[in-house]
Order: C-alpha cells, then sequence, then structure tokens
C-alpha cells in the first residue's frame, strides 16, 4: 500500500475530492492502493443520507453535498482525513468489514497515542470516547460519549474512496454548528483535549500505518515526504 501525505497546509475540500473519484475511476484492476492524509480548510460535508434539519448554524462556513455514506461532519485545521483508495474485491471485503478495520486502525491509533478508552458505539459508525470513563454503563446512550474521528465510505466498482477523519488539535466550536453525523447534542474532542501528542503530522502518519496493517498487513515507510497536491495522483511516496 502507498501512502502519500497532503500536509501540514490546509486544504480545499473540492479539489481532493475530485481527485478521489478521478483516481478511482481512473485504476485498473491491478491499481494500487493508496492512503492520502490530508488537512482541510474549514468546511462542512454532507453524506448521502445528509438532512438539511442537521445543518443548525453554518455560518460562513461552506457546505458541500457529498457521494460519501454518513450524514454531516466538519473538517477544518488540526483535523487529519485518510482517504483511502482500497480495491475490495482484491483484498475479498465485504463493506462492513472495511468499516471494522478502518475503526480499528483508529483505536490502535489512539492507544499509540495515550488514549486507551477509544471505542465503537453500535449502530454509529466512527470512533468515540466516553465522557467518564470508566463510570459510563454498557449500552449508555450515545450522548455519554464523544465523538473523536468520523468515518465516511463510497464505494465504486469494488473500490473505496473516502476514509475517516481523525480529530487531533483543532477549534471544536464548528461542531456546534451541526448535529455531528445527525446525532443531535453529541459532544467532541480531540486528541489535544484528552491529553495526547498535538501533532498533526506524527498522528497521521500513525494513523495511515495502523490502516495498511489493519488492511493489508503491509508497513508504510516513515516518515511520508510532503508533496502538493498537483502530485497527489501521480506518482507514490518515496520511502
Amino acid at each position: 500500500m502507498q501512502s502519500f501525505r497532503v500536509i501540514p497546509a490546509p486544504t480545499p475540500y473540492l479539489p481532493v475530492w475530485q481527485a478521489m473519484q478521478d483516481y478511482t475511476a481512473g485504476r485498473g484492476v491491478d491499481g494500487a492502493d493508496q492512503i492520502w492524509l490530508v488537512e482541510h480548510e474549514p468546511v462542512y460535508t454532507l453524506g448521502r443520507a445528509g438532512r438539511s434539519e442537521h445543518l443548525l448554524a453554518p455560518g460562513a462556513i461552506p457546505v458541500v453535498a457529498t457521494d460519501r455514506g454518513g450524514q454531516v461532519t466538519y473538517h477544518g485545521p488540526g483535523q487529519v482525513v485518510a482517504y483511502v483508495m482500497f480495491d475490495l474485491r482484491r483484498a475479498g471485503y465485504f463493506v462492513k468489514e472495511y468499516v471494522h478495520r478502518l475503526e480499528e486502525a483508529v483505536i490502535d491509533t489512539l492507544t499509540e497515542l495515550g488514549i486507551g478508552s477509544a471505542t465503537r458505539y453500535p449502530g454509529a459508525p466512527g470512533v468515540y470516547v466516553p465522557l467518564q470513563p470508566g463510570r459510563t454503563p454498557r449500552g449508555a446512550a450515545i450522548q455519554h460519549y464523544a465523538k473523536i474521528a468520523a468515518l465516511g465510505v463510497k464505494v465504486r466498482g469494488g473500490c473505496t474512496y473516502h476514509g475517516v477523519a481523525l480529530n487531533v488539535d483543532l477549534d471544536l466550536a464548528p461542531f456546534a454548528g451541526i448535529d455531528p453525523c445527525g446525532y443531535h447534542g453529541l459532544a467532541t474532542t480531540d486528541v489535544a483535549g484528552l491529553g495526547g501528542p498535538a501533532s498533526l503530522e506524527g498522528a497521521g502518519d500513525q494513523l495511515a500505518a495502523a490502516i495498511a496493517r489493519r488492511l493489508t498487513g503491509a508497513t508504510i515507510p516513515a516518515p511520508v515526504i510532503s508533496r502538493p497536491l498537483a502530485a497527489l495522483a501521480l506518482s507514490p511516496a518515496a520511502p
């Protein structure tokens, strides 16, 4: 699996979305699986199931209706997004298993960053941490958790794009302008706020490596070389 870095400069959302679609449409049966690490300019994105009532007060932040699954989320500086172009057919995965593996990769990453309470929540894709670790009862409502990573996937021709967004060290205030992932009152948090390291590049490298391990068992050379957006879909990162 190959990895790209489009960090640290915040990047507009639309060119990256278009580049993902172009890469997926053009890849052949032997096309390389890739992970793109991106930090975005502020943007709200609506998934295919997104409903306008979950946009509470977007203000000046642009809203983009996308082709990924899920509801509404926020991307912005201080958050690393790992876009994963992966051939499900070649790996023999169904979508449910693929999503599970992405979530496991995020949990692995958070554990490495010193956050051992990260977990899934049944029926709500993504990764969460309990608001009161050690005191949250089994089966508690989702409002007892804070979301630290959002997940959205699109599959075309058996290959995925979009991916997972991990909150590292960002201004969480824009999440108050939406119902995050369609859940009213759902809290959000980030790695820095939980006492973990605030390095976006470090978290991105660890996340990409964890995704590669969970999906293929492969390793990614680290550190990944930074590249401009124009090179995103053209050539692999050098070891």
